[in-house]
């Protein structure tokens, strides 16, 4: 793409505004609260949205204050050694520094999101809000109330990932980090680094127009002191940085100031290498923390299990054989073990990785109904900065893995030309996620299965399963009870996630592995229970799963969860605002 420096108008509106002397923060200025964006139908944002942003906020702030106390008290390294080391607690070190920065709500232009406001750790790092999770799908970004596509997807365990690379011999793409891959590690060979340079500067999410305003932002954080002792004295305080840079980094990706420019922070040479470089220090701090054993520790009852420490209960054990065998979930979400497919086969394998990741790397179209609760349908009007997130409205389909090769809307550049020849055949895919984790939930809502109490989740990456039970009944029984209709509109005398699956949003490569499996209902609550084994904290208490203070929900099945949210897809589309 190629990069455009402000024009010399926008410069001078920003030197007006700089003189004009807007209050500024310990960051940025506070300019006027910009309207709220909200072009969608009623039934879309939850009623109590603005409490729960205001919530998680607070939550969040509590655990960067934690992570500030725990930095202090590490001791200073000893650097040493020829690559200097810094050594005895070099590892502590980088580990603090990327939970600083997960927790740390500056970072974004309004000050009020951080990376972890939709990644918490009660939620295995997946989204906060039960009401978001329920009705919204994706997270408001720091400019209310701008929405993505997809859900929050967890990071736990998402270090382990390979760079993404296409194996001919398969014919699949394995590797990368998000949904659809577009993470690759091209550059850092690390997709959890490459994945943490892309939330700080979505329009969608974090929304800051320039990379450089996340280097900025450090370097007048409480711990720009620590970076520099790991990544290298005057890595950011020998940046010089134009007198507007506030007010620039104050305003969102996507205000039509900008137009197409991409580096509106008007650097020198010398210094926009210095930012590029910090930024990528950010992303490698990141996934450290993101590495480390305060988000993917192995310490489930299942790890209990592996190691002779845990005996699994009847439904446990019967579940895990169900996972190896008859549910055929073994088959992407790699447990170490054989896959035994037939009654008469017999298990003998032995636990061959002791630490599985239960995820092939790969991808999939699992053949999920299109949600008409992403609010990214609705966005098709600009907001008060000018910025529309996505003009084709319910035009738009989520091709996942294919709209990545394409460098299509919504994705990323894909950096390999070569790799662009297979979209087609791998349109609608999206990653194979890890199973680990997957029933985390906070101590005092202790599962995503109603009647609970329980704390509501949502599953793949359009939200539209809301319960692990309904999560196994569809692969159980997708190609069971096909029906060609949309979300809402299943016919009468069939219930939707239960006795009715709407059409998949794309029907091509649709994953026939599953979809008619033939478990019993007791089988399929078999399985959730084995898979409930994979949420860490047993053997060691998970670090800050005790920090949600919201509420439960509860009443109602695990099978019909959601259920009485649904809204008929036409009547959706019919309601969308059009400019």
């Amino acid at each position: 793409m190629i990069r455009r420096r402000l024009t010399i108008v926008s410069i001078a509106v920003l030197c007006v505004m700089f003189v004009a002397g807007n209050t500024m923060s310990a960051q940025n200025p506070a300019p006027p609260p910009a309207p709220v964006y909200n072009p969608f139908p009623p039934g879309i944002l939850p009623a109590n949205l603005p409490s729960e942003l205001a919530r998680v906020l607070r939550e969040v702030n509590g655990i960067e204050a934690e992570a500030i106390t725990q930095w202090k008290a590490i001791p200073p390294p000893v650097v040493t050694g020829q690559p200097p080391i810094l050594q005895n607690s070099g590892v502590p070190l980088v580990e603090i520094l990327g939970k600083l920065m997960n927790y740390d709500s500056t970072i974004s232009p309004n000050e009020n999101r951080a990376c972890a406001s939709c990644h918490m750790p009660y939620a295995g790092f997946s989204g906060p809000i039960p009401t978001v999770n329920l009705l919204e799908i994706a997270y408001p970004s720091s400019t209310e109330y701008r929405a993505a596509k997809r859900t929050a997807q967890r990071y736990t365990y998402s270090s382990y990932f390979p760079p993404l690379q296409y194996d001919a011999e398969q014919g699949l793409f394995f590797g990368g980090n998000f949904w659809d891959s577009r993470a690759t590690g091209y550059l850092t060979r690390v997709p959890d680094a490459d994945q943490a340079q892309f939330p700080p500067v979505d329009p969608d999410e974090m929304d800051n127009p320039d990379t450089a305003c996340i280097t900025y932002k450090l370097s007048k954080a409480p711990y720009a002191s620590l970076f520099e002792q790991i990544w290298g004295a005057g890595s950011l305080s020998s940046i010089t940085w134009p007198t507007n840079v506030a007010q620039v980094c104050a305003l969102p990706e996507g205000d039509s100031m900008f137009g197409s420019n991409t580096q509106p922070v008007v650097l020198s040479t010398a210094d926009r290498t210095l930012s590029d470089n910090d930024y990528l220090h950010w992303a490698a701090s990141l996934s450290a923390f993101e590495h480390s054993l305060s988000i993917s520790p192995f310490t489930s009852k299942f790890d209990a299990f592996l190691k002779g420490n845990y005996t699994l209960t009847s439904d446990e054990a019967a579940g895990y054989a169900l996972f190896n065998g008859k549910g055929n979930c073994n088959s992407c979400h790699l447990d170490g073990r054989g896959t035994t497919l037939a009654s008469t086969q017999t298990d003998t394998s032995t636990a061959a990785d002791v630490t599985p990741v239960f995820t092939c790397f790969g991808s999939a179209n699992e053949g999920l109904p299109k949600n008409p609760r992403v609010a990214f349908y609705y966005e098709m009007t600009p907001d008060s900065f000018g910025f529309t997130p996505n003009p084709g409205g319910f035009t738009y389909t989520d091709y996942g893995l294919g709209t990545f090769l394409r460098s299509g809307f919504g994705s990323a550049p894909n950096p390999n030309s070569s790799w662009t020849q297979y979209a087609a055949t791998v349109d609608g895919q999206m990653q194979v996620a890890t199973a680990r984790d997957v029933g985390m939930a906070p101590p005092q809502c202790p599962t995503t299965e109603a009647p609970g109490p329980y704390f509501q989740k949502e599953f793949f990456h359009n939200g539209y399963i809301k319960s692990l039970k309904q999560l196994v009944h569809f692969y159980n029984t997708r190609d069971v009870y096909p029906y060609a209709v949309s979300s809402g509109e299943c016919p009468t005398g069939t219930v939707e996630r239960v006795s009715c699956w709407p059409s998949p949003e794309v029907p091509q490569n649709v994953d026939m592995t599953t979809g008619k499996l033939g478990l019993t209902d007791t089988e399929e609550n078999q399985v959730v229970a084995f898979l409930q084994t994979l949420s860490d904290g047993y053997t060691t208490p998970y670090p800050d799963i005790g920090t949600y203070t919201g509420t439960c929900m509860s009443g109602g099945t695990a099978a019909t969860q959601g259920n009485s949210t649904l809204i008929p897809t036409r009547l959706l589309e019919s309601m969308v605002k059009k400019p």
